[in-house]
């Protein structure tokens, strides 16, 4: 099972790597482009770990958290 921490850190580092990919000029374009396309509407690593807070802060306890306010 995965725990939000596990999951914020794969979504904020997914972001990190999709921006490596639209930068290195040894990968091929077309691949470079998707990168660029994805990362239009990717979310930030503060609007990940803003909406981690958030999710720990509920007042109902329906569900567990999805994300978390923290990578480490």
């Amino acid at each position: 099972m995965t725990l939000p921490q596990e999951r914020t850190r794969a979504i904020v580092q997914t972001q990190e790597f999709l921006l490596d990919l639209s930068t290195d000029p040894t990968v091929e374009e077309r691949i470079r482009k998707e990168a660029i396309r994805l990362l239009r509407h990717y979310p930030s690593a503060r609007e990940v770990l803003l909406a981690g807070k958030i999710e720990e802060h509920r007042t109902d306890s329906l569900t567990e958290p999805f994300l978390s306010s923290r990578i480490d």
